[in-house]
C-alpha cells in the first residue's frame, strides 16, 4: 500500500494578507504545493489529502481536481471549529481552527495508510520526499514516526519573524523534544534568537528543526483524539490557544518503545509567511526550473 500525503492547508493566512495556499509562483501558475505533489508523486506516494476549510471548498477544489486526476488519488476533508468538539466547548469568539494538531486529527476518516504531513505554502524539497517515502514504506510503525529535519539557519525569514520547533535529539538522531519557538529570527550581529515572554534567547544556526514534515502510523488518530480532547476541555476559554502537532509528538515519545526519528535532508526549504517574502520564492522556484529540477510545465 502506497502511503498518502496528507497536506495542511486550512490556514488563514492572517500575516500573508492572502490566500496564499493557491498563489501561483511557477512560470505555468503552480502553487507551491504543486511542486510539494510533483515530489511525492515521484518519490512513490499514492494519494494526496488536503485539508481546507469549507468556506473555499469550491475554488480550492477547481484548482487541483482537474490537473491532478489520472495522477493521483485526491480526497478533501475539512477542518473546521467544531470538528471533534463537544458542545460543552464550542466557543463563539473562537474564529480560527485548533491547530495543526487538530487538522490532522480531522483527516482520520481519510486515511487508513502510513502518512506524511506538510504544509501548503512551504517548498521541502525533492529529496525530503524520498526519505519520507523511503521511511513510510519501510520502517514506520506503530511504535516508530519520522520528521523531517531542516537546518535552522537555512528556514529564516528576511521580512519578519517566524515560528519554529527546535529539535532535541539523542546519538541516534531520536527525537527527544521539540521546543516551539515563536519569535525566531537573526539579529544585528548574525545570530539566531528567539523572543519569549519579552527576553531573548540565542539558539544554535545548526538546530535541527521541524518544518511540519512529519511521517506518522494512521494508529497516530485514537490517542490523538483522547489528548485533543483533553487539551480542549482545559483551554476552551482561550480562544487563542492551538493543539500543535508537536504536542502528539511529545505525548508519543513518552510511551514505552515509543521513537520518532529525525531524518535530515539535504533539500533547501523555503515558504511564504509573509508577502515580501513572495519574490525570492519566485525566484527560487525560476532557478530550479533553469536547472531542470522541475519542468517549466508541471502538468503538461
Amino acid at each position: 500500500m502506497k502511503p498518502t500525503l496528507l497536506i495542511l492547508a486550512a490556514g488563514m493566512a492572517s500575516r500573508y494578507g492572502s490566500m496564499k495556499q493557491t498563489e501561483g509562483f511557477g512560470p505555468s501558475g503552480e502553487t507551491i504545493m504543486d511542486y510539494s505533489i510533483y515530489d511525492a508523486i515521484k518519490a512513490g506516494f499514492g494519494k494526496v489529502v488536503f485539508i481546507i476549510r469549507k468556506d473555499f471548498a469550491d475554488s480550492f477544489k477547481s484548482n487541483f481536481g482537474n490537473k491532478l486526476e489520472g495522477k493521483i488519488e485526491v480526497d478533501y476533508v475539512y477542518q473546521e471549529m467544531d470538528s471533534f468538539i463537544s458542545k460543552e466547548y464550542l466557543n463563539s469568539e473562537r474564529t480560527k481552527p485548533w491547530g495543526t494538531g487538530h487538522a490532522v486529527l480531522c483527516a482520520s476518516t481519510a486515511v487508513k495508510e502510513p502518512f506524511a504531513v506538510i504544509n501548503a505554502d512551504d517548498y521541502y524539497g525533492t529529496d525530503a520526499f524520498v526519505k519520507a517515502a523511503a521511511f513510510l514504506n519501510s520502517d514506520c510503525n506503530k511504535n516508530t514516526y519520522a520528521i523531517i529535519g531542516y537546518q535552522l539557519d537555512m528556514t529564516l525569514s528576511e521580512h519578519g519573524t517566524v515560528s519554529r520547533g527546535v529539535c532535541k535529539v539523542d546519538n541516534q538522531q531520536n527525537l527527544i523534544s521539540i521546543k516551539e519557538c515563536t519569535k525566531i529570527y537573526k539579529d544585528s550581529s548574525g545570530k539566531v534568537v528567539y523572543e519569549e515572554n519579552g527576553a531573548l534567547s540565542e539558539v544554535p544556526g545548526d538546530s535541527s528543526v521541524s518544518m511540519n514534515f512529519w511521517c506518522f502510523h494512521p494508529s497516530t488518530f485514537e490517542p490523538t483524539q483522547k489528548l485533543f480532547e483533553d487539551f480542549v476541555a482545559q483551554n476552551s476559554n482561550n480562544i487563542k490557544s492551538e493543539f500543535f502537532i508537536p504536542i502528539i509528538a511529545d505525548d508519543f515519545i513518552t510511551k514505552k518503545d515509543n521513537q520518532i526519528k529525525v531524518i535530515p535532508t539535504t533539500s533547501k526549504w523555503f515558504g511564504v509567511t509573509y508577502k515580501e517574502d513572495a519574490p525570492g520564492v519566485k525566484e527560487s522556484i525560476d532557478r530550479l526550473v533553469s536547472e531542470k529540477v522541475y519542468p517549466p510545465s508541471l502538468w503538461g
